[in-house]
């Protein structure tokens, strides 16, 4: 796959240090924004938008040369382990996540991303899962997949690994969003798991291709992994799992939250989030389904939201 001039100037504008991605993304969105940022000039009226143009504007032009040079580099790396680069400038971008506020400008793919990929959801839970929770996971994914529900999550051990597994037994659609960059197998003993996830799905990262598991990169995957599908399904989580994170987010970009009666009944974090803040309460995989939205509905608030954009940049031209 060849690099584009837009896409190498993006990844470049990555590479500015304090730069926020999220920034980014949305201004690029924007017509003509990709040519505002290489100015430094940004539309968003914020402390953050101030600090960015400041930056943008300080790189010399060696320097913009040095990341359009590590944003080739980055294909080349990614390429070798048969992924390709998708960016908010591409019309394959995932819709559902065009639609959250804090989108990766960039993703490195192994497989295919598909249009029908609306219809997702995320089920996710905790590494440190119960048989029950590995059961509850399962079925929870193969059920969503033989109604056609392409299911998200993130390649962890535990529950990650069981709903992954399920919707390949099942020979549906499973994505997985990781949290390092493509090149990277983590968990080490998920390799194969990835690839057979590749071979029919997608793997997705978000991270430069060499990139290895930190601290930060796995809340900011969670970020992705809500954005990517329509709700997050949480199937078994404590109080300080990344799991509960995703809820909030979810619950944060608009998205259906499902918990299981049986966290409701455990944790009172779930209680919480069942009784004051929309998440819904579900036994069964028909109360998830019938809480999702049409793919048409999606793709015409993907219009408005193209819209809206369009008639902001005119008001800032």
């Amino acid at each position: 796959m060849q690099l584009t001039d837009d896409q190498a100037r993006l990844l470049a504008l990555c590479r500015i240090k304090g730069v926020n991605w999220y920034l980014l993304a949305r201004e690029a969105q924007r017509p003509n924004g990709l040519n505002r940022l290489w100015a430094g000039e940004l539309t968003e009226q914020s402390v953050e938008s101030e600090n960015a143009a400041s930056a943008i504007r300080a790189v010399s032009q060696d320097e913009l040369t040095a990341g359009l040079d590590q944003a080739a580099e980055s294909m080349q790396r990614a390429e070798s382990v048969g992924a390709r680069l998708v960016t908010v400038l591409d019309e394959d971008y995932p819709t559902n996540l065009r639609l959250v506020f804090n989108l990766p400008p960039f993703l490195f793919v192994r497989g295919e991303l598909r249009p029908d990929d609306i219809y997702s959801v995320a089920v996710v839970g905790t590494r440190k899962a119960s048989d029950s929770g590995i059961s509850r996971a399962g079925r929870m994914a193969r059920l969503l997949a033989e109604r056609r529900v392409t299911v998200i999550s993130g390649l962890a051990r535990g529950i990650d690994t069981a709903a992954h597994s399920a919707a390949l037994e099942a020979g549906a659609r499973t994505i997985a969003v990781v949290g390092t960059g493509i090149c990277k197998y983590y968990p080490a003993e998920n390799r194969k798991l990835a690839d057979r996830i590749a071979e029919s799905g997608a793997v997705v990262s978000q991270f430069w291709p060499d990139a290895p598991p930190a601290t930060y990169t796995f809340p900011r995957r969670n970020v992705t992994m809500s954005g990517i599908a329509q709700g997050t399904v949480v199937i078994e989580a404590s109080s300080t799992s990344g799991a509960k994170m995703q809820a909030r987010l979810a619950l944060e970009h608009g998205k259906k939250v499902f918990l299981l009666q049986s966290l409701v009944e455990q944790h009172e974090w779930a209680r919480k989030y069942a009784t004051r803040r929309g998440a819904y309460v579900v036994n069964e995989v028909d109360d998830v389904v019938k809480a999702m939205l049409p793919v048409e509905l999606i793709r015409s608030a993907d219009a408005r939201r193209e819209y809206v954009t369009e008639q902001l940049s005119f008001e800032f031209a």
